[in-house]
């Protein structure tokens, strides 16, 4: 049964732990578990935010737009963020303690200038594909557990798309930091709730 499993560890990168351009709280604490995890599944796979530097959810490529503010995309409502995980930049490598040698697929995502990209399935327009969903079915994957940056974003985006798309979804919260913007963590706690994500510590 442990070939039907995988670990997606989503974007424990620089930027989003402490010290970095759009730090999560504690975000560098859940990696020694993140690192245990690994030996316990067949499958590891690392997602990585990936973003050129004109990406359009960066406030900076709004003039007079604060960060975190909201604007509408052709693809919905968007977040505007501080400018983060820039290809090649040191803030869009992985944390230096995050084991990265037992992952089988690293999965850039968000690499489309005109589109953010939450979920390690789906650009935030929820039609464009990442691939992720080709390669866990070729692979026989059916379980997926996941675990990392942030919890109320790109992991319950991800945790969701992959319910909808009918994998057996697990969130692990206590290996997981949120950035709680206006409610967001409640929320996307109720969403994978509601879908049928198993929540557990």
């Amino acid at each position: 049964m442990q070939d039907q499993e995988a670990l997606i560890v989503v974007d424990v990168q620089n930027d989003f732990c402490p010290g970095g351009a759009l730090a999560v709280a504690e975000g560098d604490l859940i990696i020694p578990r993140i690192n245990a995890l690994m030996d316990d599944f067949a499958t590891v796979i690392l997602t990585q935010d990936w973003h050129p530097a004109d990406h359009r959810s960066f406030a900076s490529q709004h003039p007079g737009q604060a960060p975190f503010s909201m604007t509408q995309m052709p693809y919905g409502p968007q977040v505007l963020w501080p400018d983060h995980c820039v290809q090649g930049t040191a803030g869009a490598a992985f944390h230096p303690d995050l084991q990265t040698e037992p992952a089988q697929l690293v999965l850039r995502k968000g690499f489309r200038a005109g589109i953010d990209s939450y979920s390690a399935f789906f650009e935030n327009d929820k039609t464009t594909p990442t691939g992720l969903e080709g390669y866990l079915r070729t692979r026989g994957i059916q379980r997926l557990t996941f675990v990392g940056l942030a919890l109320d974003f790109c992991v319950a985006y991800s945790a969701l798309d992959a319910a909808r798309l009918g994998f057996q979804a697990r969130v692990l919260e206590g290996a997981c930091r949120a950035i709680d913007l206006d409610g967001s963590l409640d929320a996307q706690r109720s969403a994978m709730q509601a879908a049928g994500v198993a929540m557990e510590n």
